[in-house]
């Protein structure tokens, strides 16, 4: 055949090219190639910030895959899909003040039964070529949830009182509720101090140079920016804000904790909110 002296191969060897083309994908063949969509649309549809652990979670939960996670391991691996690494992280509160400052009444006790009864706050900046704005969330503890937060470009008494105005007022938590931050001269501000003791709170504050007092603070500030922000080169202080409010929206509703048997915060609050109506229910009727 003349295309196959053209190309330089055997007249079978094209023969056989052909046939391979023509014949029809294996289940096998059909099902990793379901399987490499999947991946693929679980990975770009959480900002490429899960590795094969998440990833088999959600082929498992929402796809119904019978599949191992070494199995979704490797085919990540085939298709060059990485988790984004992890970089530095800096902290950036003064604790060398003379403000009051009140023990660890936390002890690194993360894991509440309820929601309302742990907050943890703390700041982190984040770079833009205007100059650096800084973030100060509060996290509910029961569902790692970030129930409100403030941005501003100066790192002053009034970044993190405007969070905690907004999250008690959102919350209204009971008498007895742990507040948990550092040292930092803004948490031990009298205007802050005041807030916390008037909505009732047990104040409690990291011991010096002991960063794993706030872990789960410092956890989700790593997470923010290794998944998400570092992405990014920032020319405007506007879209660094936009970049975290983004993040945070996506962290609350989509992004899954393996702490949370693998639920978002807000999927995590609500089982709980409607086993507490379920358990009410139930009391009504026995009752009755």
């Amino acid at each position: 055949m003349m295309m196959c002296r053209a190309l330089g191969v055997t007249t079978s060897g094209y023969y056989l090219y052909v046939k391979r083309l023509e014949r029809e994908e294996t289940e096998r063949e059909q099902w990793r190639r379901q399987l490499d969509d999947r991946i693929r649309f679980h990975f770009y549809d959480n900002l490429e910030t899960y590795g094969s652990v998440r990833i088999h979670q959600k082929l498992v939960d929402y796809d119904d895959f019978n599949v191992s996670a070494s199995t979704v391991a490797k085919r990540m691996k085939v298709l060059g899909l990485y988790a984004t690494p992890p970089k530095s992280f800096i902290a950036t509160t003064d604790s060398d003040h003379s403000n009051r400052t009140f023990k660890n009444n936390l002890k690194q006790a993360f894991n509440p039964e309820a929601p309302n009864m742990v907050w943890v706050t703390d700041i982190t900046y984040i770079s833009t070529m205007e100059g650096f704005i800084y973030f100060n969330p509060i996290l509910d503890l029961f569902g790692r949830k970030v129930i409100s937060y403030s941005m501003c470009d100066r790192m002053d008494r009034s970044l993190p009182l405007r969070a905690l105005k907004e999250a008690i007022k959102l919350r209204e938590p009971k008498k007895g509720w742990i507040h948990h931050s550092d040292r930092g001269s803004q948490y031990c501000s009298k205007d802050y101090i005041d807030v916390l003791e008037d909505a009732k709170a047990k104040i409690s504050m990291s011991r010096k140079a002991t960063p794993y007092d706030n872990a789960c603070a410092e956890s989700f500030f790593a997470s923010m920016k290794k998944e998400y922000l570092n992405k990014f080169r920032f020319t405007t202080k506007a879209e660094a804000m936009a970049a975290v409010q983004f993040y945070v929206e996506f962290y609350n509703r989509k992004r899954i904790h393996s702490t949370l048997e693998y639920a978002t915060p807000n999927e995590y609050e609500m089982a709980y909110e409607m086993a507490q109506q379920k358990d009410a229910n139930l009391g009504r009727k026995t009752s009755a």
